[in-house]
């Protein structure tokens, strides 16, 4: 961040990295004069992203105690380190030493060094010997007269620090604490070391628990010996940068094993037990919006309607007036391209405080039902007012309402009228609906539905509910607009029966007659229940193995538990057993 002010720009440095040991994230230095006291980098070991020292004219990088640069981010997608144009134009000032006297690893990216005007012996450090990537780019050039002297300085004293891979034994990987073979650093320390423990280490390669360098942090899942289950871990840390922390840091957000500042795309931010974690959304993510009123004009309408693209809650009323379904020549909006309607899918909820909480006065002539709602679960306001909450009226083309999965009306009233064309309305029992959350002194409420399509002439024509459809009555024609099924049903469309005993993939039933599938580990059973239930531990057989009472496709191998790494093997009996304890690869 660089401000216009170098005052300022040198204050805030200061304020953001005294005392700071690592940077999580990228180090940018630059535009620093040559009479500032950078002392307060000194402190930093370690970058987790790339550093970039670029338009400076101290003498030295102030970057003495760096040993690691990660390189999780690259500058310009190939560097770690890059160091550009730092001299004094016309002037005498500028870098003459690169300072980095116990910089021994960088991890992912390369190095860029060029245009440092009085800079000498850059081109003679062994940056191989540095970078861990091989094919990484190392790009020196056009910085000042090289010295062998200065070179030659710079190099002994890598030596001097005994951590290089030129010195160590071929057996350590490059990086030990002496020359014998005896003398190489732990296999998960980076940058070197001062003794072969995994607490020697100078950095971690991958993560720091409480001072020991290790390959994961303690993770959130383990498996139980006993139960045969992976389940939470007490003892669980999660990834903040390189370090295990058993919280994360506040305005961060857990993501599986990992600290996060949010969630990612397909998951939704909820609190457990007062922890901020990311979950996967069913479906789409939830989106509230606001609806039709104020900004967006007093209806739906061409104008407006792209602002409803993935919302899934509407807050405030959504309007459909005949200005907005047939356009407005006076405020030049043109007519509502009724395909458009279908962005609607989404709304799950409608909520406010409006007189009309869904207000359907126009509806495109080529629409025979509402079914761009089909997935609209409630209507409900948060203050109690006396209008309606579903008003349908004048439309002559409604031939069915379609709100296949409208459940709950928690406030408000219902005006149905004037829809010449209009069935299956009056088959639905509206108290089940409004009963399903109101509270007791709010269950009586107006249900106002009038002048529609006789009753007669729907069933005359057939335009009844389908026979899978129980006594509560259906929105349109099919087993898939029930208001509840009289047998079973299977995502969302009533069917006489569940596939308990046919089928490629069988079933069970919940206790509300829902069709669920059995886990796909279960073997599927001739003439008998193939499962009770959905988890793998209730299947009848196992198609593959079973470790305890459940069916896997594999054994667990390297799988954390509570007391160490476990490994099994399957028996001649497709039984998962546990591996000798000597053994430590399974």
């Amino acid at each position: 961040i660089v401000t216009r002010n170098l005052d300022e720009h040198y204050k805030m440095m200061q304020q953001i990295y005294n005392g700071c040991e690592i940077v999580m994230g990228n180090l940018e230095i630059s535009q620093m004069e040559h009479s500032r006291n950078l002392s307060f980098l000194q402190s930093i070991r370690e970058v987790t992203g790339y550093i970039l020292i670029g338009l400076n004219q101290f003498t030295r990088l102030p970057l003495p105690n760096l040993r690691v640069i990660r390189g999780t981010t690259l500058y310009k997608g190939h560097y770690a380190l890059a160091v550009v144009l730092n001299y004094q134009r016309d002037g005498q000032y500028g870098l003459r030493e690169l300072g980095l006297t116990h910089l021994t690893e960088i991890l992912e990216g390369g190095v860029s060094i060029f245009e440092n005007k009085f800079l000498s012996y850059a081109p003679q450090v062994n940056w191989q010997d540095i970078v861990r990537d091989p094919a990484a780019k190392v790009v020196i050039s056009d910085n000042g007269p090289q010295s062998d002297q200065h070179g030659l300085e710079f190099v002994t004293l890598l030596l001097s620090l005994s951590v290089t891979k030129t010195v160590c034994a071929p057996q350590c990987n490059g990086r030990c604490f002496g020359r014998s073979p005896s003398e190489c650093c732990h296999i998960e320390c980076a940058g070197g070391c001062n003794g072969p423990l995994d607490t020697d280490c100078f950095a971690c390669k991958n993560f720091n628990n409480s001072g020991s360098c290790v390959p994961q942090c303690p993770q959130t899942l383990i498996y139980n010996m006993h139960t045969f289950k992976l389940e939470l871990n007490p003892n669980a840390k999660y990834q903040y940068g390189s370090i295990c922390v058993a919280q994360c840091p506040t305005n961060f957000v857990v993501d599986g094993s990992s600290c996060v500042s949010s969630c990612p795309s397909g998951k939704k931010e909820v609190e457990e037990s007062g922890m901020k974690k990311c979950k996967p959304c069913e479906g789409l993510c939830p989106k509230d919006c606001s609806g039709t009123g104020g900004k967006k004009g007093q209806t739906v309408d061409a104008n407006n309607i792209d602002s409803f693209i993935n919302c899934t809650t509407i807050q405030g009323s959504l309007h459909f007036l005949v200005t907005g379904i047939k356009g407005d020549s006076y405020k030049k909006v043109p007519a509502l391209d009724p395909e458009k309607l279908k962005i609607f899918r989404t709304v799950r909820e409608i909520t406010g405080t409006s007189v009309y909480f869904l207000s359907i006065q126009s509806w495109p002539e080529s629409m025979s039902d509402l079914s761009v709602f089909s997935n609209l679960q409630t209507i409900q306001g948060r203050k109690l007012y006396r209008g309606y909450s579903l008003l349908v009226m004048r439309i002559p083309s409604l031939t069915s309402l379609g709100l296949r999965s409208l459940r709950i009306i928690n406030e408000g009233s219902v005006y149905i009228s004037e829809n010449k064309k209009l069935c299956y309305h009056d088959t639905i029992n509206w108290t089940r609906i409004f009963n399903s959350r109101s509270r007791p002194q709010r269950r009586q409420k107006h249900i106002e539905i009038k002048n529609n399509r006789p009753q007669g002439q729907c069933a005359a024509e057939g335009h009844v509910c389908d026979p899978m459809c129980s006594s509560d009555g259906c929105w349109g024609p099919g087993p898939n607009q029930c208001l509840s099924c009289k047998n079973f049903s299977r995502g969302g469309t009533c069917v006489p029966q569940c596939m308990f005993l046919t089928g490629e993939r069988r079933e069970f039933a919940t206790p509300e007659g829902e069709c669920m599938p059995c886990h796909s580990e279960c073997a599927v059973q001739e003439g008998k229940l193939t499962c009770i239930g959905p988890g793998a531990d209730e299947c009848v057989a196992c198609a593959s193995l079973q470790d305890g009472p459940h069916c896997v496709s594999s054994c667990p191998e390297g799988v954390m538990g509570g007391e160490g790494i476990i490994f099994k093997y399957p028996s001649k009996q497709r039984r998962c057993e546990p591996c000798h304890s000597n053994c430590t690869k399974g």
